[in-house]
């Protein structure tokens, strides 16, 4: 099954010398979606509709994954931001917001740091972000970052069980299993059979010692625009505004209910209410 949504197009855009994915639809206010692991675009599908009633929504495959380009480098996230910047400005859009997820926060960041006078509005949602001082000792504590980190060895044991692997990944990163849907399972796990895409995702996470240095530059000048920090109750919640505090001056935000890590799959109203609520504020 390819990941088709009605309304939106897709195309991939020549950015930072390589193609991304891009899917866009709806009118308004620009804003961009960045997916996690081991997600595509797809992870936005339940927003992204919602979002479309009032904004232009923008949803890439971060490079690496889905269907763009997965080069042999290029993976720290101050590389990929400049990809989603760069599809920005090429679909028209000087001025925007950015929404990032899971890994796709940890480009938001670097993103809204980077452009600022391109970054009207950040929102990062369940993630513990490079440059934030509990960065180590929380990061110590999850498994897969340092299993992903390893060369070689997760591409060769992932090959061939995707789907084995992404649907037990996923379904422990679930509060509410309800919205556990294996045809999307599906897709993200076909989308990591492609050529590279194992690799391209695992890079993702080769880079963060890199990305954490780089993160701590970055607090040395506070972000000014708006920005909203989101968790599940379950997951990361708690941590996400006191987190974004020490990056940014006007945070707000906090935990959804009942909800763990994959918040835009268990809980799309209240990701696509605080998305627009958040663009209110110019």
């Amino acid at each position: 099954m390819i990941a088709a949504l009605k309304g939106f197009t897709q195309q991939l855009t020549p950015a930072n010398g390589v193609k991304i994915n891009a899917v866009t639809g709806g009118s308004g206010p620009p804003i961009l979606l960045l997916h996690g692991w081991p997600e595509t675009w797809w992870e936005w599908h339940d927003v992204m509709p919602l979002l479309a009633e009032h904004l232009s929504v923008v949803a890439i495959d971060l490079r690496g994954a889905g269907f763009s380009d997965c080069p042999l480098d290029g993976y720290d996230k101050a590389t990929m931001a400049r990809d989603a910047h760069e599809v920005m400005v090429a679909l028209g859009h000087e001025r925007y917001a950015v929404c990032g997820h899971d890994i796709g926060g940890m480009v938001a960041l670097p993103q809204a740091a980077l452009y600022r006078e391109a970054v009207t509005h950040l929102a990062v949602l369940d993630v513990p972000l490079p440059g934030w001082s509990k960065w180590e000792a929380t990061t110590a504590g999850l498994w897969h970052f340092s299993f992903h980190m390893n060369r070689d060895l997760p591409e060769r044991l992932i090959q061939g069980r995707e789907y084995d692997y992404v649907s037990t990944f996923m379904a422990e990163r679930f509060y509410d299993h309800s919205a556990f849907n294996p045809a999307n399972i599906e897709i993200y796990a076909k989308a990591m059979a492609l050529p590279g895409r194992t690799r391209g995702g695992m890079e993702w996470y080769r880079t963060l010692k890199a990305d954490h240095a780089a993160a701590l530059e970055y607090k040395k000048q506070p972000l000014e625009m708006p920005v909203l920090g989101l968790g599940g109750d379950q997951r990361f919640g708690v941590h996400m505004v006191p987190m974004l505090k020490e990056f940014a001056a006007n945070v707000t935000g906090g935990s959804i209910a009942r909800c763990s890590h994959y918040v835009a799959d268990e809980r799309p109203d209240e990701v696509a209410a605080a998305l627009i609520d958040l663009l209110k504020d110019n």
